[in-house]
Formats: structure tokens, C-alpha cells, sequence
């Protein structure tokens, strides 16, 4: 079962994408499409592609993005009860809100802080090529999922840092099916970011 899901599909640009690649895509594009229109069921579905993308990440010794994998397969699990049961601050149920100056700002020190401690880690642990870049989008994700399970606006423009990070991370390792759907994503963490800010207004 295992030859079969990594045997290849097809090739592009040389490279060979394989069975598991193409249905994490389409997964990952309903998901996507799900937590755009606030549908809880983006949350199951996270979790399916997340463990697809472990298999296929680990395969190619992105071992960050593996190990993230893992996370959003887990915090999917506490978004997915946020979604359905979380409240706001005030006790209303979990709507789209704005981060304050000071919850900004600690995203984007949480950010500046493990981005480095994570390349450290992989870049001393593991094997693999490109520690820094790989760092980059795991760190940054942490924020993302979080912001995401809350209903934070701002979660849009970390998806669009990650994603356009993770465009040229998964290009340097041939996941070319992969990299046109990190481009979609950024495609449409903007629709997210317009619907979402339309539902704050």
C-alpha cells in the first residue's frame, strides 16, 4: 500500500509526484475553501492532509515541516472544538476579531523567537539541507494555527509568510505539485483575509 501511494502519478518539470501528493492537494484545497467560509469541517480535513504531508515531507528530509505536521494534526483537533464550542473574551460565541497592538506584537516577537531556535534545532539534529528555510515556515505555523483557531483577522498575512516561503522551500526540493498549491494559498489567504475582514465590518 505504501509503493502505491508514493509510486509516481505523473512528472512535472522532470520530477516525479506521486498518488499521496496529488490527493494531499485536493484535501488541502477544501480545507482551505472551508476555514475561508468559517465551515468547521476544515478541521477533519486538516488533519487527513496533515498526516499525508508528514509521509511526504519526511520522504524529502523536510523534517520541520514533518515534525508541523504532527502539531496540525493535533491542534487541528483543539481548533476544530474552538470552532464549534470556543467563546470570546466577552462569553459570546468565537467570532472574527482584530489582535490588539500588544497581542501584534507578540506574534510577531513569538515569530522572531522560534525561527531561530528552530533552525538550531534542525540544523543540529537532523539531516537535512536547508534548516533555516525549513525553520521558517514550522516556527511561523505555530502562530498561524493558533491565530486561525481563535478567528484572529491577522491570521491571513502569517499564511501569506509562510506560504510564500514554503513556495520556494518545496521548488528547492522538486514537490512541484506542491508548490503550485502553496502559490493557490496565497491566492487565497488573501480571499481570507477580504472575507474575513468583511465579516468584522
Amino acid at each position: 500500500m505504501i509503493d502505491l501511494l508514493f509510486s509516481p502519478a505523473f512528472t512535472l518539470w522532470g520530477s516525479p509526484t506521486t498518488w499521496l501528493e496529488i490527493a494531499a492537494v485536493m484535501i488541502s484545497l477544501v480545507m482551505v475553501g472551508c476555514n475561508i467560509r468559517e465551515i468547521h469541517w476544515g478541521w477533519p480535513l486538516a488533519i487527513v492532509a496533515s498526516l499525508m504531508y508528514f509521509a511526504i515531507f519526511w520522504r524529502s528530509r523536510l523534517y520541520g515541516d514533518a515534525a508541523l505536521q504532527i502539531f496540525f494534526a493535533l491542534v487541528a483537533l483543539w481548533g476544530w472544538f474552538q470552532w464549534l464550542r470556543g467563546t470570546s473574551a466577552d462569553g459570546s460565541a468565537l467570532h472574527v476579531t482584530r489582535l490588539s497592538r500588544r497581542g501584534l506584537a507578540l506574534v510577531v516577537g513569538t515569530c522572531a523567537l522560534l525561527w531561530p531556535v528552530t533552525g538550531l534545532f534542525l540544523k543540529t539534529f537532523t539531516d537535512t539541507d536547508v534548516p533555516w528555510w525549513d525553520a521558517f515556515p514550522t516556527a511561523v505555523s505555530l502562530v498561524g494555527q493558533f491565530l486561525l483557531g481563535r478567528k484572529y483577522l491577522e491570521n491571513w498575512a502569517v499564511w501569506i509568510a509562510v506560504n510564500l516561503v514554503s513556495v520556494g522551500l518545496f521548488a528547492y526540493k522538486d514537490l512541484w505539485l506542491t508548490v503550485a498549491l502553496y502559490a493557490v494559498f496565497i491566492a487565497l489567504s488573501v480571499v481570507g483575509w477580504r472575507e474575513w475582514k468583511r465579516k468584522l465590518a
